[in-house]
């Protein structure tokens, strides 16, 4: 079956069996590599690309179910030789990544994310990436190169956060006094 994929703002085509998935279409036809595989399932995220603009995870979608849309995959954020996507340069900046298997997964998720809202808050980064796992940093250094991405102090918000939770927690308050 012929698709025809638009891969980080460049076509692409190419004769593929009907059961091809997404994730290998981009490496074995595409010959890129950023989107990884790590299990077939949508439990780690780390094949996370953008169709259309969504974050999918690209190991349960077909290529023939992305023809004649537009596919984004962490190559396609950056040109090459170019500057970094504030996501990639945040996660950078923020030590956002150890081994770096999960990287390119959990940066299309963030995308995608502050794309959908850019106010974000730590528990929306936290309950956003949810569906993308990492196995080495334990998500702290992740939280804070997306706030940063968005815009925002990750200092300030984890206060704020702090602030909040004390506040909930203080002595003669409970959640049915909030509006009171």
């Amino acid at each position: 079956m012929k698709v025809e994929i638009t891969v980080n703002g460049e076509p692409t085509s190419a004769d593929v069996e009907p059961r091809l998935l997404l994730a290998h279409y981009l490496r074995e036809n595409v010959g890129l590599k950023a989107t990884n595989i790590g299990c077939d399932t949508t439990s780690c995220g780390a094949c996370t690309v953008l169709v259309d603009g969504e974050s999918v995870k690209s190991c349960t979608v077909l290529a023939v179910q992305t023809d004649q849309r537009s596919v984004t995959t962490l190559e396609g954020l950056s040109p090459e030789g170019g500057e970094l996507h504030p996501v990639a340069k945040a996660f950078r900046e923020e030590h956002g990544l150890q081994c770096g298997f999960c990287t390119p997964g959990m940066v299309m998720a963030a995308v995608s994310l502050i794309e959908e809202n850019p106010d974000l808050t730590e528990r929306d980064v936290r309950e956003g990436l949810e569906g993308n796992l990492c196995r080495c940093t334990g998500y702290h250094n992740i939280v804070r190169a997306v706030l940063a991405a968005a815009g925002q102090s990750p200092d300030a918000e984890q206060k704020r956060e702090a602030e909040s939770d004390a506040l909930r927690t203080a002595p003669g308050f409970s959640a049915g006094e909030a509006g009171a």
